[in-house]
């Protein structure tokens, strides 16, 4: 059976507020066929190192392979993935998770060309990130490597400026799980559906429906996940849904099947992406 290591790091202070989480991620090799590789969209974007081994991906349809000491960037998913080391063997791979507010402080991208994509930082920001990777591959052990990994992240802070109304909208979607609407934050903010849209997509990806969206389901998938009572899970539905039919459309959605079909199958490979 594969055995799984997830060590988590505590972001330097000036990251914090930018970064869901941190960890090093270890595998002894592949899991069985038997055992499900799902990883549901949980609202972020990360920063991948493989400095061991290498990660194949399925995001939807699309199949992506990050070799051993390449640096990535993952968009916003809104679709599940499926994640496997590319060969079976000890894998080691570095994941720091921005969430919402996170990514568009460190990286001046067209982020909605990045939505569901899995790309080569040196793609995206080219000799800068060339030399990061040369720097990370010389880099003795973990430690050392996410030290120049944090380093680089907090130059990148000092380079770009907060944008206040966008962030404003992330904390009223984060602070009610996901259910602010569009036309509160029209209110809230004085702006129009289309002016808010063009600005989630511009720093996110998406627009502020389908984060919302996204939020939502991630309430109840960590208490699915998690195994909770059938009572409790009927709670979440109800909260965060309309009707059983509106559940069933988004679960199979952002897991590729259904709750009858993916219960008693997760694993700490999902679960983990939910977690601090």
């Amino acid at each position: 059976m594969t055995a799984f290591s997830f060590n988590s790091v505590t972001p330097h202070p000036l990251l914090s507020p930018y970064i869901a989480k941190m960890w090093v991620f270890e595998s002894s090799g592949r899991l069985s066929e038997q055992e499900r590789k799902l990883i549901v969209p949980n609202a972020n974007l990360k920063l991948t190192l493989t400095y061991r081994n290498g990660i194949e991906a399925r995001v939807g349809d699309n199949p992506f392979l990050q070799r051993e000491n390449e640096l990535s960037l993952t968009g916003l998913i809104d679709t599940p993935v499926i994640l496997n080391p590319y060969a079976d063997a000890a894998t080691a791979t570095i994941i720091i998770v921005f969430n919402p507010l996170g990514a568009y402080r460190c990286f001046r991208l067209r982020y909605a060309e990045v939505q569901n994509q899995i790309t080569d930082l040196s793609d995206l920001i080219g000799s800068q990130a060339v030399r990061l990777r040369s720097q990370l591959a010389e880099a003795g052990d973990a430690f050392r490597k996410l030290q120049i990994l944090q380093e680089f992240l907090i130059e990148q802070l000092e380079k770009y400026e907060a944008d206040p109304i966008y962030d404003h909208c992330i904390h009223r979607i984060m602070a009610t799980n996901g259910l602010t609407t569009v036309a509160q934050l029209e209110k809230e903010t004085g702006y129009s559906a289309r002016w808010l849209h063009r600005k989630f997509s511009e720093h996110l990806g998406t627009g502020a429906k389908n984060l919302a969206e996204i939020v939502r389901f991630k309430q109840f998938y960590q208490a699915f996940s998690a195994g909770g009572t059938s009572e409790n899970l009927k709670r979440h539905i109800y909260h965060y849904y309309y009707d059983q039919s509106h559940f069933l459309r988004a679960f199979r959605r952002f897991t590729g099947t259904t709750p009858t079909e993916l219960q008693g199958s997760v694993n700490e490979l999902s679960t983990r992406n939910f977690t601090s």
